[in-house]
């Protein structure tokens, strides 16, 4: 069996793993957490791209962030956010069903945070502005 005819994990999420969840979507804690509280927003119809997501599928995983940014800060009062979509095998998708990470930040998790999200290539997380 090749690894895209490997059954898809997030279309076989139990019950009792989802956080939060709407009639479209649903948040399950992150398996191999960044962080602690690390959350993933997957929509319930299997499709690979936030780019062939419909348009009530990307409303509802803004809704959910909103819902799960409540519930992180309540447990773990990160000190910042990064938010990100892996799409494609390039990017580093390595689940082909579209999810967002919500990705708590804290204070010294990282010497110097400089670039966020430009760190998926090293080389140029760190930059200087004109």
């Amino acid at each position: 069996m090749q690894e895209d005819e490997l059954p898809c994990p997030f279309c076989n999420i139990r019950d009792d793993e989802i956080i939060a969840s709407d009639d479209i979507c649903f948040a399950i804690w992150d398996p191999f957490p960044v962080s602690k509280g690390h959350v993933l927003v997957i929509p319930k119809r299997h499709v690979s791209s936030y780019f062939d997501m419909r348009y009530s599928e990307k409303i509802s995983i803004l809704q959910l962030i909103e819902t799960c940014k409540e519930m992180i800060d309540q447990k773990y009062h990160p000190n910042a956010y990064n938010i990100g979509i892996n799409i494609g095998k390039p990017a580093g998708q390595t689940v082909m069903h579209c999810h967002v990470h919500i990705i708590p930040r804290f204070i010294g998790d990282i010497t110097d945070p400089t670039g966020g999200v430009r760190g998926v290539i090293p080389d140029k997380r760190t930059y200087k502005s004109n």
